[in-house]
């Protein structure tokens, strides 16, 4: 089904909105930090204090600044209103939707009074906005001076909180997020110490009144008819902004109301959840509308794919991805039958089925291999097993049995990953290995040979480091094979990995268990050595038959892997 005229056009634009909301908001944070960084110097005195304020000035009070500031303040409230009439859902929002929402409609009535008695006083009369002028009006009103320092505080909030979860979604953030958190909090923290100090510093020298006579005359504060029509402005813009809020909220519910008599679209869940909702609507508001567990560490912005859907049934029923929900599919691999829930409007009945846990993390968000969505590949699979530890783990302590394990698995990981595989599951004292996931055939073969060589030297090393705990060497069973299998993403709720299932994966186990009757520590497919190119001339060959395969299997027994030849 085509999708409706303008559809695409109306995704870009929504898309363009939401990037200027960005841009504007990071600009006026960076005004806010700025602000509070000239707060800070307080902690150095009252000089200090000053002279960042003349830098301060030079910087944002000048006409280009002032009018891209206007012009950020402007855009940044309209964007948010139509965020808003936008939004579906205003109830049960996640904490830091709430947080952030609500910290954004502060700002306005808490900041009002202080731009208008600074920069408004300042074009009007003359007045001159030192640091002592805000100890002036600290004397003259405690409550608003108390207010003037909450608004910092709030603005500062609501863009902080807006850059951590716009950031999270970067490859990078994990690394510095510590870092990150920590100048957030402590940017605040500083200049709230330093704005306290400078008042402080400034109450023991109002003491002179020299001092005061020479502050009042540098500051020229409003007269009292000054003071009335700045805090008469501040009334009709108070009254303003409250109609735009409230006209605001009675458009969103007269459109929600009009799109409710168009009709609903059902959208059916696993399980047999169907929630109905009105055309125009996203599949991830009907998960919001009825609850249910959905991902969307983004916010529902189209940015991190969390959220993304397969449809089961009902494609027809889509709309096309617009460019912005194309580029963020294409870069998680997806299939075509896969959609993002916070951008797929459904014009007819659909059925879904979330692809992600409810509790995602960012790092879900990030572009990964294609095979994790399912791929059948060519890929060599090695099992290790413990011999005889069963026996041994019976005459020792729990807590030395998790030692011993615990080291194995660290030599066992070391080896496998340090070779270019990965480690799949530790099974008992078994494991099991991936190799060639993103690679070819070959190398896939080179690296399990090489990780078992690794592994055999592993636990020589350990034997030796540990002989005296030990009243037999460990020994070692190790089964390799190359085949296609069935790679994929797999589980359910917190236990998600990668794994592998099919011939390949039931074959190299068995081969595994074959080390037991040919006495080797190493059993691999002929295939695999004529792979890799490798030369075996120690090994023995033998014709197996195997369990669940009609012809026998030519596979090479190595007595002892860490003899194997060095990888080139």
């Amino acid at each position: 089904m085509l999708a409706p005229r303008g559809s695409g056009e109306r995704e870009k634009g929504e898309g363009m909105l939401r990037r200027w909301r960005l841009i504007t908001g990071l600009f006026l944070l960076c005004f806010v930090a700025t602000h509070l960084l000239n707060h800070m110097l307080g902690l150095g005195g009252l000089e200090l204090l000053e002279g960042g304020r003349r830098i301060f000035l030079w910087l944002w009070r000048n006409q280009p600044a002032e009018a891209a500031l206007l012009l950020a303040i402007a855009l940044h409230l309209v964007l948010a209103g139509y965020a808003i009439f936008r939004r579906r859902r205003l109830l049960h929002l996640r904490p830091w939707e709430a947080a952030q929402l609500l910290l954004g409609l502060l700002v306005p009535p808490l900041i009002c009074l202080h731009i208008l008695g600074t920069v408004a006083a300042h074009y009007r009369f003359g007045t001159e906005d030192r640091y002592e002028y805000l100890y002036l009006a600290w004397l003259y009103d405690p409550w608003e001076m108390g207010r003037q320092l909450l608004a910092l505080v709030v603005a500062w909030s609501h863009g902080a909180i807006g850059l951590w979860f716009w950031l999270r979604l970067k490859p990078w953030f994990p690394r510095w997020q510590d870092l990150i958190l920590a100048a957030l909090l402590l940017w605040p923290t500083l200049a709230l110490a330093g704005a306290v100090s400078g008042l402080r510093e400034m109450a023991i020298r109002s003491a002179d009144p020299e001092w005061l006579r020479a502050a009042l005359a540098a500051i020229q504060p409003p007269d009292r008819d000054g003071v009335a029509w700045v805090y008469g402005l501040q009334d009709a813009l108070l009254a303003a902004y409250g109609l735009l809020v409230g006209a605001v909220l009675l458009a969103r519910g007269l459109v929600l109301w009009r799109q409710r008599r168009q009709g609903l679209v059902r959208v059916t869940y696993p399980g047999g959840v169907k929630v109905g909702l009105p055309k125009g609507s996203t599949i991830l508001e009907a998960s919001q509308l009825r609850r249910v567990p959905h991902a969307q560490v983004c916010g529902g912005r189209g940015r991190c794919s969390t959220c993304r859907v397969k449809i089961i049934r009902g494609l027809e029923q889509l709309p096309p991805p617009a460019p912005a929900e194309a580029r963020v599919l294409a870069r998680v691999h997806a299939g075509p039958d896969v959609r993002l829930a916070c951008q797929t409007r459904p014009t007819g009945d659909v059925e879904v089925l979330p692809l992600l846990p409810a509790h995602a993390s960012p790092r879900d968000a990030q572009p990964r291999p294609g095979y994790l969505q399912g791929q059948e590949r060519e890929i060599a699979v090695l099992f290790a097993d413990l011999r005889g530890f069963t026996s041994l783990a019976e005459h020792k302590l729990p807590y030395d049995v998790v030692f011993l394990l615990n080291r194995y698995f660290r030599g066992m990981a070391t080896a496998v990953e340090g070779a270019g595989g990965q480690v799949d599951k530790f099974i008992g004292d078994g494991v099991m290995a991936l190799f060639g996931l993103e690679g070819e055939r070959e190398s896939a073969c080179r690296q399990a040979l090489a990780a078992a060589r690794a592994m055999a030297l592993e636990l020589a090393e350990m034997n030796r480091q540990l002989a005296h705990d030990l009243p037999t060497p460990l020994r070692l069973g190790i089964g390799i094979h190359v085949g296609a299998a069935i790679v994929g993403e797999m589980g359910a709720g917190k236990v998600v990995s990668v794994t592998a299932i099919g011939d390949t994966v039931n074959t190299a186990s068995r081969l595994e268990t074959l080390t037991k009757d040919l006495g080797a520590e190493l059993v691999v497919s002929e295939a695999v050595v004529l792979a890799a190119g490798a030369s075996l001339p120690a090994a023995t060959a033998h014709e197996m038959p195997l369990r669940g395969r009609k012809n026998a299997l030519r596979v090479l027994a190595v007595k002892r892997a860490g003899e194997l030849p060095a990888p080139a």
